[in-house]
């Protein structure tokens, strides 16, 4: 029987792409990214993502891109650059493109003022294609949200929304500095379905400061009371020397490797007693929500934003340290707003690094994908939909024989599945499948 304690101590990536973050380089850059635009194919249809990196508080264990601001200032210029970085990549492209599915993040998007945000919704639809049918999505920030700000993204054809919850207990709202009280999600949740937006996710994270498997158990009957159709519940990354206000977070409160499986295996339980089907490894959906019915069929997809119906080849991503998804490869924009802005005043598109991706790579990317969604994969036909051959897992079938024999996962001929009582250990099973991993990096999330 595998240990809990010794199999979850790992840091490994969360696997929204292949290879990850980490293996990014300056090598791929502008020129790059300008022939990888060019090169797709004009009727394809594509997903945006708009990032918008400020807060107007730091939470203290957010592993985002973001700045605190003090005035709404820096939010207006960085508008206008946003209208310019995506008129210079409407043009790299060339003709209208269709866009299937459109995704605000931070940072907190819900800073931007009513009629800003209009604005920026022309500047969208003069140089893309939105089609009616797009699944349009917002991050919500319930703090100081209002009734006029939900109408305003009602009127720009938000579809969904996802809260931020993270936990409801006070004394765990203090120590990762969001102070939140029940009732300002609750207005939330009412104004957003008054404005017509009633496709909700609520976000939780578990393995927080102060939390327990009681706790958690609390908060997420709460957040149920809500009525979501989706909820995602996150395990907390804490890495103090990669993003340096989590040292605020005291270590010695942290929950330990065992206590955070325990959390994940009541949530899920939890949550299946109370109809939730579990997709993936830490989303859950109503047994007729899209993503759902995705995972039934075998289509359901990961990406950045995690678990998604999104069937787009291409995901272009817009405003400082977003990243895209091309079939050639990754890119992902300069970070800091004053450079990304030194690259627009210049007339170029604001690319930082990227990595391009190799034949190998697509099939290992896709065993990865097929193991995250389903928690199962076929390693022969994965192969075989890309001309290779099953010896390219040789070594990966090795390295998972002890967990085979310890019953992580059943090997049965070229299928691979996590076994369900082991499903928090699926990032750690992906991991055998990652030539890049360096197992020292310590900016990884621990496995569970």
């Amino acid at each position: 029987m595998a240990d809990v304690k010794t199999l979850f101590a790992a840091r490994v990536p969360r696997y929204t792409s292949y290879p990850t973050a980490p293996h990014f380089h300056a090598g791929v850059g502008e020129s790059t990214y300008r022939d990888w635009l060019a090169a797709l194919p004009a009727d394809d249809a594509i997903s945006l993502y708009i990032h918008i990196p400020f807060c107007d508080t730091l939470c203290w264990f957010c592993g985002c891109h973001t700045t605190v601001v003090n005035s709404y200032a820096p939010v207006t210029g960085y508008l206008d650059l946003l209208a310019r970085e995506l008129s210079l990549v409407a043009d790299a492209l060339g003709p209208k493109r269709r866009v299937t599915h459109l995704h605000f993040g931070g940072g907190s998007p819900t800073l931007v003022k009513p009629d800003d945000l209009r604005r920026l919704n022309v500047s969208l639809r003069r140089r893309f294609d939105i089609a009616a049918d797009a699944e349009i999505a917002v991050e919500i920030d319930p703090r100081g949200f209002t009734a006029e700000m939900a109408e305003a993204w009602a009127d720009i054809g938000v579809t969904r929304a996802s809260i931020g919850v993270q936990d409801c207990d006070p004394k765990v709202q203090r120590a990762i500095n969001r102070i939140q009280p029940d009732d300002v999600t609750l207005a939330c949740v009412r104004m957003l379905r008054a404005a017509g937006i009633e496709k909700l996710n609520i976000d939780l994270i578990y393995g927080l400061p102060h939390q327990t498997v009681e706790g958690l158990a609390h908060t997420i009957e709460t957040a149920l009371t809500l009525d979501p159709d989706r909820l995602a519940i996150f395990g907390y990354a804490h890495v103090p020397h990669f993003k340096k206000h989590m040292a605020l977070i005291p270590e010695d409160a942290l929950p330990g490797v065992a206590e955070r499986f325990a959390q994940a295996e009541m949530a899920q339980a939890l949550l299946e007693s109370c109809g939730y089907r579990a997709i993936g490894i830490d989303h859950f959906a109503k047994p007729e929500d899209a993503l759902a019915i995705a995972q039934d069929n075998g289509t359901l997809r990961r990406n950045f934003q995690g678990y998604t119906t999104d069937d787009a080849a291409t995901l272009i991503g817009l405003g400082a340290s977003a990243i895209g998804a091309l079939p050639q490869g990754y890119v992902q924009n300069i970070s800091d707003v004053p450079g990304y802005r030194k690259a627009l005043d210049e007339g170029r598109l604001p690319v930082a690094r990227g990595v391009a991706v190799s034949d190998e790579d697509r099939v290992r990317r896709a065993a990865i994908e097929r193991l995250m969604c389903d928690l199962s994969v076929d390693l022969a036909q994965v192969a075989g939909c890309f001309g290779k051959s099953m010896k390219l897992f040789a070594g990966t079938l090795a390295a998972l024989e002890p967990w085979h024999r310890d019953g992580v996962v059943r090997i049965e001929g070229s299928r691979v599945t996590v076994a369900p009582q082991w499903r928090a250990a699926t990032r750690l099973v992906c991991s055998l499948f990652d030539t890049y991993l360096d197992e020292g990096a310590r900016r990884h999330a621990l496995a569970v």
